[in-house]
């Protein structure tokens, strides 16, 4: 033993074990003298005597403890009675410390087991402090105890607070040494693995490249016990490709899920392998999450969430993991670029194919709420981001469309909830609850959803079967057209515009009819009003996608009138030229009352002070009841051999389903101002760009 205190020294004192030790040895000296004392009296009736003087010394201690036993006899003495015989004044020398058996065992596991407590240097150094008084009191106390350490552990006498600084130095050199004792992983090392792997499916080998994977997840971080040390970038690089790629490998050939027919898996707990392989899989699992918040290469995220995705089934007993794993699947799938969006999605899909409905539950819950927090600011930046997420979203929750219908009725029901609140309030805070971006990318949503999963493509899927989700498209209807007429003025038209367009969605995929001409021809008409007479502006046109409200300054200028009447009479023509209405075989009568009121609008707007000061608007609006009328006689001259009644449903049906409408002269309007729209928006995204150049030049 060397003069200073060691690590081990040091830890054994701070960790409180030194008293007890002392209290045993004292109470097995005692012990030792009272079984000599017996010893040398046995078989003699004569008794102890016993000192009246009383010293404070251990030897005269032990004589007052004798003295108790004056009277017994031998086999009563050895019944037990000297267990008792520690004194109250003993007691209270140790300080009143002394704890039952079973508590000092839980004590002593709690100490052996945690390391942590010993990083604390304030408590090591009030300990410390503790110990040297506990040291200067032996000597007086048990002087013969005090006589057996000098002979034979005086390195514990010579205890000073200034050695922890001394161990502290032993300890960064002991560290110093660990790392030069830490085995460097070379390329070598790593083929050795990779053969094992290919040519062995070694279990044995897939555990060493996942401690030295553990090793280079945690590289950069202090207090962590390394097994391997990763010195090259390409070794970095090679092993967690190595050991993304080789894992789900080897975990297939030893522990193989069960695929069913549905496209859902079961995790393979019946295997038998699977014991002793589960906490090494989690481990694994837990470092590669651990790794994907460092890793920035959006390559190598791909693969990680690609291979990762293979390791679903086998962390589905761990609800712990599964929830982490789902948070970051979402983070990225919300924040990334788009391809590793994909991939990300593409995870969260494959956790959603658990048998469990529990998990699905816990999919479809939190993607949804991650994407109403992604959509709370709309750009034309983000735009595209957020209808990537809508759409991957919306076929997240068509996979189960019962365990969709449960979430999906819950929130149109807060949608309703707020709505009515704003009805009833009719405050500024109020509206603002109904007009935001997160409300129309929600009524968005569903529509998105809902017309997925009623579509003629789905319903031939499911064998014929319908939809529960069907049942939702009354209640989604309602609360989107409420949301449209909360408030009907200029500044809220785009809002408007947004909510038709989600309903409009809905009804050409779901084949239901919901009268959107009232909420866009009172848009289309106010473009159109004598009353109102547009401003010349130098603003750039308004961009409706990016807007739901427009700014104070647009308002009763010509940019935003025209750009109004173009967007309005688009979405008109959209809507009559859809198959509910268009294929209906009343589109004739139909149309009449929109033709009318339009051609009284125009005539207004021409007459207006005898000035054509409205004529692109109005030329907007001429161009589009030419196209309806045509499309009406266009279906008069195809129902003109029609011999059937029309209380005669299942006719009239057939009748409409052989219609081709995308012959309809209206569709083909449709379709030519579509290429003109996505042609005008390639430009104006092609200028951004440009102009992103520019600045960042």
């Amino acid at each position: 033993m060397g003069k200073k205190a060691v690590k081990s020294t040091r830890k054994f004192a701070a960790s409180g074990q030194l008293k007890k030790t002392i209290q045993a040895r004292r109470k097995f000296r005692d012990i030792k003298k009272k079984a000599e004392k017996r010893k040398g009296g046995k078989g003699k009736d004569k008794e102890v005597p016993q000192d009246d003087e009383g010293s404070e010394d251990d030897d005269e201690d032990v004589e007052e403890t004798s003295g108790k036993f004056k009277g017994m006899s031998v086999d009563d003495f050895l019944g037990g009675g000297f267990m008792q015989g520690a004194s109250d004044d003993e007691e209270s020398e140790s300080g009143q410390e002394a704890m039952s058996e079973d508590e000092e065992d839980e004590e002593g596991s709690e100490y052996a087991d945690d390391n942590e407590s010993f990083a604390d240097v304030d408590e090591l150094e009030d300990e410390g402090e503790a110990h040297l008084m506990e040291l200067s009191k032996l000597a007086e106390k048990d002087p013969e105890f005090y006589k057996y350490l000098q002979e034979n552990d005086r390195e514990l006498l010579e205890f000073s607070l200034n050695d922890g600084k001394v161990a502290d130095d032993e300890e960064e050199e002991d560290e110093t040494m660990e790392e030069e004792k830490t085995p460097v992983l070379t390329k070598e090392i790593l083929q050795g693995w990779q053969k094992a792997l290919l040519d062995h499916r070694s279990l044995k080998a897939l555990r060493k490249m996942l401690i030295a994977f553990r090793s280079a997840a945690h590289m950069n971080e202090e207090d962590q016990v390394l097994a391997w040390r990763v010195d090259k970038a390409s070794v970095y690089n090679k092993l967690v490709t190595t050991a993304l790629r080789y894992t789900p490998v080897v975990l297939e050939h030893h522990c193989p899920y069960r695929s069913l027919s549905n496209g859902k898996f079961k995790a393979p707990t019946q295997t038998k392998k699977w014991k002793t392989l589960q906490k090494l899989i989690l481990s694994y699992f837990h470092n590669v999450l651990h790794l994907m918040g460092q890793i920035s290469n959006n390559e190598m995220l791909r693969l990680a969430f690609t291979e990762t995705a293979k390791l679903v089934p086998y962390v589905m007993t761990s609800r712990k993991t599964v929830k982490a794993y789902l948070k970051t699947c979402l983070s990225y799938w919300s924040s990334a670029e788009d391809s590793v969006r994909i991939s990300a999605f593409l995870s969260v899909r494959r956790l959603a194919g658990a048998t469990d409905e529990s998990v699905l539950d816990l999919v479809l819950k939190n993607t949804y709420l991650t994407l109403v927090r992604s959509c709370k600011s709309t750009s034309a930046h983000t735009l595209p981001a957020i209808n990537l997420m809508k759409n991957s979203a919306s076929e997240l929750y068509c996979a189960d469309h019962a365990a969709s219908y449960q979430h999906a009725f819950g929130y149109i029901r807060q949608l309703a909830i707020h709505l009515r609140n704003s009805m009833k309030t009719k405050t500024k805070e109020a509206y603002k609850q109904v007009y935001n971006w997160q409300y129309v990318h929600c009524v968005d949503f569903w529509a998105l959803v809902i017309a997925r999963a009623c579509d003629k493509q789905t319903l031939i899927e499911r064998g014929g079967q319908e939809s529960e989700l069907k049942a939702l498209i009354y209640p989604l209807v309602q609360v989107a057209l409420g949301a449209a007429r909360l408030i009907r003025n200029a500044r809220s038209f785009p809002f408007h515009l947004h909510i038709v367009r989600s309903i409009l969605h809905l009804t050409r995929h779901t084949h239901t009819y919901v009268p959107l001409a009232p909420y866009l021809l009172p848009v289309l008409t106010s473009t159109l009003s004598a009353s109102s007479k547009p401003k010349p502006s130098t603003l750039r046109p308004l961009d409706f996608e990016t807007h739901i409200r427009a700014p104070q300054q647009y308002l009763k200028t010509r940019v935003y009138n025209e750009g109004l009447a173009e967007e309005s009479a688009f979405l008109l023509a959209e809507y009559l030229a859809s198959p509910p209405v268009q294929g209906s075989i009343g589109f004739p009568e139909i149309v009449v009352p929109i033709v009318l009121l339009l051609r009284k609008a125009i005539k207004a707007a021409k007459s207006a002070q005898g000035k054509l000061s409205k004529a692109k608007e109005a030329g907007i609006a001429k161009a589009l009841v030419d196209r309806i009328e045509e499309s009406g006689r266009w279906v008069e001259q195809k129902r003109k051999g029609v011999l059937l009644a029309p209380g005669k449903m299942g006719e009239v049906e057939r009748w409409e389903e052989s219609l081709k409408v995308e012959d309809s002269p209206l569709a083909r309007y449709v379709k030519v101002q579509r290429k003109a729209r996505e042609k005008r928006r390639k430009l104006v995204e092609k200028a951004r760009e440009g102009e992103d150049e520019i600045l960042e030049d």
